[in-house]
């Protein structure tokens, strides 16, 4: 009679007080606003459609961290 496998969980056993602090960490709890004209936002419109974006506001978070990020990659403090 062959022998039993065992059944290995697909997720690894986390402290769920670790994961709850992950979590409170990636919270956004800060709001800012922005305002678009009418050829803006239209274009952020078509962009939307072409593309088959479902969330605008993640959209243009990604949109803005990634020029931030760039910006300070390339202006990064050098030594001499």
């Amino acid at each position: 009679m062959p022998k039993k496998k065992k059944k290995r969980s697909k997720f690894s056993s986390v402290d769920p007080a670790y994961m709850d602090k992950q979590r409170d960490a990636l919270k956004r709890k800060y709001r800012k606003s922005i305002l678009f004209n009418e050829k803006e936002l239209a274009a952020i419109k078509e962009y939307c459609s072409r593309f088959k974006v479902s969330s605008l506001s993640a959209l243009i978070r990604q949109s803005v961290m990634k020029h931030v990020l760039e910006g300070l990659e390339e202006n990064h403090p050098t030594l001499f």
